[in-house]
């Protein structure tokens, strides 16, 4: 079986392909707030799947770091106006020291792809 590796560097690849999965590195923005982060993180989602051969309506699991939980509800408007009706993924949500202080959402996406 083959695996593709995309915008590979020496530490990491921003998409790994196998077996029609692809699975995307943790996506992050810096922007002020959470809203905008999620936001930023969301178009950078469907940039990568696009070129995965993939797309949001065949997200498979989503994988959600907030900084603090209490961001939640916020992160929760943005996500819950981008995901397609019918296409909710598998998806998980918890708090972590992310590896920026300015960083408050970081999300992880394995989704099918061609």
């Amino acid at each position: 079986m083959t695996i593709t590796r995309i915008e590979t560097g020496a530490r990491m690849s921003r998409i790994v392909k196998h077996n029609g999965v692809a699975y995307l590195c943790g996506q992050t923005s810096d922007a002020p707030t959470v809203a905008e982060q999620t936001q930023v993180i969301l178009e950078k989602v469907e940039d990568l799947l696009a070129t995965a051969g993939s797309d949001k309506t065949r997200i498979l699991q989503c994988v959600i770091w907030l900084s603090d939980m209490a961001d939640f509800a916020e992160m929760n408007t943005v996500w819950d106006a981008w995901v397609p009706e019918g296409h909710a993924p598998a998806r998980a949500c918890g708090e972590a020291k992310l590896a920026r202080d300015v960083l408050k959402v970081e999300m992880i996406v394995t989704a099918a792809c061609d």
